[in-house]
């Protein structure tokens, strides 16, 4: 007969992000994963909350800024961390956060990664972003060349594009990934802290 720490461990592994959310709507599924079992929630997830009310000029402290993000799965899926380095438009570095992410694949982690940084570019007080990721599939996805199948990145599609209704303008661009090298260090970084978020 199976025990409680199995049945917990099987709802940990095999229930979406979606049910997940439907029976515990104030909590990042990550979070209840954790909880489930046993371990302390990472501290870097980020809630369901909206995001806040679009920047104006006049509240728009940093002006125009560059943002890298990276997501990080070893194992993929496997352990994970998120990483995001925030530019102004001379170059110079206004945020770097390390986040460690739990148990996730990739893709989800380059999500996860992405809207930690939008997050510090709305706290920064960005208007006008422009986006570097080296995941190809994620950049043709927000820019609307590619859809979103997988049941699993839609909501975290779907939040980022919420995020990004709240600039003035913004882009998002494939590079290489040696020029998001210091954004793959963060998220790395990330997993080996596994302690939730750090700003730099």
């Amino acid at each position: 007969m199976p025990t409680r720490d199995h049945i917990l461990r099987q709802l940990a592994d095999h229930v979406g992000d979606d049910t997940l959310r439907r029976i515990f709507p104030d909590q990042h599924p990550d979070t209840i994963r954790s909880l489930l079992l046993g371990r302390q929630p990472p501290a870097g997830n980020l809630a369901p909350a909206a995001p806040p009310a679009r920047t104006t000029p006049a509240d728009n402290a940093a002006g125009r800024c560059r943002l890298f993000t990276d997501g990080a799965s070893r194992g993929n899926p496997g352990q994970a961390g998120a990483g995001a380095v925030l530019l102004d438009e001379q170059g110079e570095e206004l945020a770097a956060r390390s986040v460690y992410l739990g148990a996730c694949t990739n893709n989800v982690a380059e999500y996860k990664a992405l809207l930690v940084g939008l997050e510090e570019a709305q706290r920064q007080g960005c208007g006008q972003l422009d986006i570097f990721l080296d995941s190809e599939l994620i950049v043709r996805q927000v820019q609307g060349s590619y859809k979103v199948k997988n049941e699993t990145l839609l909501p975290l599609f779907r939040q980022v594009r919420e995020w990004l209704d709240r600039f003035e303008t913004w882009s998002i661009t494939h590079v290489p990934r040696a020029q998001n090298a210091r954004a793959d260090q963060l998220a790395n970084q990330g997993i080996d802290q596994r302690h939730g978020a750090a700003s730099l």
